[in-house]
């Protein structure tokens, strides 16, 4: 079984999930809509007000990283 999705992500979208990649940049410099549109994707979570990634957003990034590679290339 394959659990592959693929995600239409804006840049603004792939940006955020980028920001969320590290701990120290978890603050409000990420848009509060980009958070909750990520959220219900499911690829963020929020903890007590902090933006998480979720095991499935980090797939998403990582998967995603190799595309954007591609489409600047």
């Amino acid at each position: 079984m394959n659990d592959d999705v693929d995600y239409d992500l804006t840049s603004d979208q792939w940006e955020a999930l980028k920001a969320l990649r590290h701990h120290a940049l978890r603050d409000r410099r990420v848009k509060a809509y980009l958070i909750e549109d990520l959220a219900k994707l499911g690829l963020v979570a929020v903890s007590d007000g902090l933006p998480l990634l979720t095991p499935t957003g980090r797939k998403v990034l990582v998967r995603g990283s190799c595309r954007l590679l591609d489409l600047a290339a």
